[in-house]
């Protein structure tokens, strides 16, 4: 079985072969200890020959099923038909010219397109980068140049990069922020309603948590000293957090009646990932800007800011850029990556991965009382695991339920802000079949812990 999307034949199955890791990726292992810096981790010392729809298959010849996408990159497939060809012809055209040296067509084609996906009718505009955290900094040069304020406002669990500006706006400190310091000034944190962890209860969530943060921006910064307020509209890093319904049109009322720029940060939880084309569509929320990355292009480096035309020209001419920021070949893989989402119906498609993820993990919390909520949206799909008896994170468990599914054949994340979050982001083309063998995986695994 090939990929959905036509890519190279690899068939869609899960095939252990070796012990995992097999013996070429420890030899490969050895080599990155002695060659690459300590702080480059990896999840599973797997080292991949190849990989698409929703398997990786590693050098010893396992082949693994894929619930991870490269963190939500990969959600088109590792090698997407439309993605490999618009990428390779580039590549035989041109790899680079700098778009702020000699601009190129495809640059302006993407920005384009995200001005027609993006939320909102109004005049839009974007400009492209590397990486998510240059998204997430730009944006707020942007919007700091447009309302000529310094202040930022982020929330309790989030996640933003792993640059200067993006570590101090990240909440959690290891390993993202530890002793990196000192960081970035002019940040100012505040509660985000996370229903599961609330300490009245989760119907009183939305309410509290929004009076709590507008309460702590009005009288501890000052919102006419606020240039942005930046949030994922699902957490990611913290732990795939849904906030209360209601909680973010009273944040955007805020920001609206004070003239604060709204960033919503759809860097992981994008491009038909939640099964909407941005997940702030599901409470109608239309962003100031919004910062895009990872699902963007099919697993090559693209980062985008786009938003209201006035805010993004609010930048000098020359202010905004870098070498590499929407290099032709990634630009080329992006408009693969779209036409490939369109085409397959991947919004339908993640929907439809989240009714088989949600069945079957409701069926597991009946029997596993370690399991104390399920939560996020389409193929962004997490579990918080606890204490039995209590809401006590667990992040021991979690741990060895990610080491018992990576030795059986599937690739799964852990995050959150208590480590104690497993998160399941497969492919939007992984086959229904490598689905439910990656839950019976999760429920065997369960099951011996």
């Amino acid at each position: 079985m090939t990929e959905l999307s036509g890519g190279p034949a690899l068939p869609q199955e899960r095939r252990l072969v070796t012990a995992i890791p097999g013996p070429k990726s420890q030899e490969l292992l050895a080599r990155k200890g002695a060659a690459v810096a300590a702080g480059v981790g990896s999840v599973l010392p797997v080292f991949a020959a190849r990989a698409g729809g929703g398997v990786i298959e590693d050098v010893d010849g396992n082949s693994l099923i894929d619930f991870g996408s490269g963190i939500a990159v990969t959600s088109v497939g590792s090698s997407a038909e439309a993605v490999v060809r618009r990428a390779s012809a580039q590549l035989a055209d041109f790899t680079h010219t700098c778009f702020m040296v000699t601009p190129y067509e495809g640059y302006i084609a993407v920005c384009e397109e995200l001005a027609k996906l993006t939320p909102g009718d109004h005049a839009k505009k974007s400009a492209l980068f590397n990486s998510g955290a240059e998204a997430v900094e730009n944006a707020v040069k942007i919007a700091r140049a447009y309302t000529k304020r310094q202040a930022v406002v982020v929330f309790d669990h989030g996640y933003h990069g792993r640059t200067n500006l993006t570590m101090a706006l990240t909440a959690k400190n290891m390993p993202y922020k530890h002793s990196f310091g000192p960081f970035a000034p002019e940040v100012y944190r505040v509660p985000v309603a996370y229903p599961y962890r609330w300490l009245t209860g989760a119907e009183n969530c939305a309410e509290e948590a929004a009076a709590q943060a507008i309460d702590m921006i009005s009288k501890q910064v000052g919102a006419e000293n606020v240039a942005a307020i930046v949030i994922e509209p699902v957490l990611g890093e913290g732990g795939f957090i849904e906030p209360a319904k209601g909680f973010l049109p009273k944040i955007v009322e805020f920001a609206k009646d004070n003239g604060i720029v709204f960033v919503a940060d759809e860097i992981q939880s994008g491009f038909c990932r939640t099964g909407q084309w941005f997940a702030c569509e599901d409470e109608g929320i239309v962003p100031d800007l919004i910062t895009t990355a990872k699902g963007i292009a099919g697993g090559l480096p693209l980062a985008a800011v786009t938003g209201r035309a006035e805010i993004m020209d609010a930048a000098h001419s020359g202010g905004l850029g870098g070498t590499y920021g929407g290099n032709p070949v990634a630009c080329a893989a992006a408009l693969g990556s779209i036409e490939t989402m369109r085409e397959l119906d991947l919004n339908a498609k993640a929907k439809r991965i989240e009714e088989v993820m949600k069945g079957r993990l409701g069926a597991m919390q009946e029997k596993f009382e370690i399991i104390g909520d399920i939560r996020g949206r389409g193929a962004m799909i997490a579990i918080e695991l606890v204490q039995p008896g209590s809401k006590d994170p667990n992040p021991s468990a979690t741990g060895a339920l990610a080491k018992a599914c990576h030795a059986a054949g599937l690739v799964v994340l852990t995050c959150g802000t208590y480590g104690n979050v497993l998160r399941f982001l497969p492919p939007l083309v992984i086959g229904e079949d490598l689905l439910n063998e990656g839950l019976d995986i999760l429920e065997e695994a369960f099951t011996q812990l």
